[in-house]
């Protein structure tokens, strides 16, 4: 009998009707109040939100000036091709909520701080109370533990990347910091030594609207992460399953695997529509290329799942185009001093 397969939505929201506040809820109230305050002091220090961008609608092409290529229409995309630098740029210039994205850099700042190497499993976690209570929750994706249950740091890692765990994301916070609001500090001095000027981080797990980003800080970000052999073997895969944990874990990123995409994270929020992280490998004269995109607040507003779907199918025609122009766009420009 094939194991049963876990069914997660989207990282995001789960619209409810509840009658009463639950107990969950009543936290998440005062630790949204307590993040709030994170972003006063971020703000009132200079943080990391930069100098304002504007919310004009521009292209800023690069090297994909004459490719025609297919931009997204709305909300904000960012390309690269690493070796060859940046293909541009297309859409609103404003920092926008960017929903689970925000796990990669929660990953990034563990595994800076806890690196793994090779096929090392880490330092083991126990699951708490709170932890455990979120695994329920209907109204964000979250993954099936219970209280004392005991996992590795790499597969923490794939319970919150791979389903989009945002219930693992603040258990990982508070193992690594004490608590999700010291963890929140950490993501912004790692953002600000990135020179993601117009980032802001209020949670590890992106379910919060005042997490905001662009398209172009995101991408910094991706850059510097693939190079963490663990964090891409971890991304690239398709499913997982975890002793401990029922049935097969779906990530939720459905391009793994096709148009030579190998990750990278989904986010969709109702506001921040939905968002896609990813990287694709190519072959052009001779060698293999990666291709690194951001695309955010694609039908934002909408149910989180709608705008998943317009962020992936966007995504894909995006990264088809790029993968087609690739030997053209190579025999024009060469190598650049960006692949380091």
């Amino acid at each position: 009998m094939l194991p049963a397969r876990l069914s997660v939505v989207p990282a995001g929201e789960r619209p409810v009707d509840r009658p009463a506040l639950s107990l969950r809820h009543r936290r998440s109230l005062r630790l949204a109040a307590s993040m709030w305050a994170v972003v006063l002091i971020v703000a009132a220090a200079g943080g990391c939100f930069g100098s304002p961008v504007g919310d004009e609608n521009t292209t800023d092409e690069g090297l994909a000036a004459g490719m025609a290529l297919p931009w997204p229409q709305d909300g904000q995309t960012s390309v690269m091709v690493e070796g060859l630098g940046d293909l541009g740029s297309k859409g609103e210039r404003e920092p926008v909520p960017i929903a689970s994205v925000t796990k990669v850099m929660t990953a990034y700042v563990i595994l800076s701080e806890h690196p793994l190497k090779g096929a090392a499993a880490g330092p083991v976690i126990e699951v708490d109370r709170q932890a455990a209570e979120e695994s329920s929750s209907r109204e964000e994706s979250s993954a099936p533990v219970r209280e004392g249950q005991r996992f590795t740091e790499r597969q923490m890692l794939e319970l919150m990347l791979i389903p989009s765990g945002n219930n693992i994301a603040r258990l990982l916070a508070r193992w690594d910091a004490g608590s999700q609001e010291a963890f929140v500090v950490k993501m912004n001095r790692a953002a600000a030594r990135l020179g993601m000027t117009h980032t802001t981080y209020t949670g590890a797990s992106g379910i919060e609207p005042t997490t905001v980003s662009t398209a172009v800080d995101q991408l910094r970000l991706a850059r510097r992460v693939m190079k963490d052999p663990v964090f891409r073997s971890i991304v690239a895969k398709p499913e997982v399953t975890i002793p401990g944990v029922p049935g097969v874990i779906v990530n939720t990123n459905t391009l793994l695997g096709r148009s030579g995409v190998i990750g990278l994270k989904t986010g969709s929020t109702t506001p921040a529509g939905g968002a896609l992280m990813w990287a694709a490998e190519a072959v052009a004269a001779g060698r293999t290329w990666l291709i690194l995109g951001v695309v955010l607040h694609q039908d934002a507003g909408s149910p989180p799942a709608t705008g998943l779907r317009t962020a992936l199918d966007r995504s894909r025609t995006l990264i088809d185009a790029v993968r087609e122009s690739l030997d053209s766009l190579v025999a024009a420009q060469g190598p650049s001093e960006q692949d380091t």
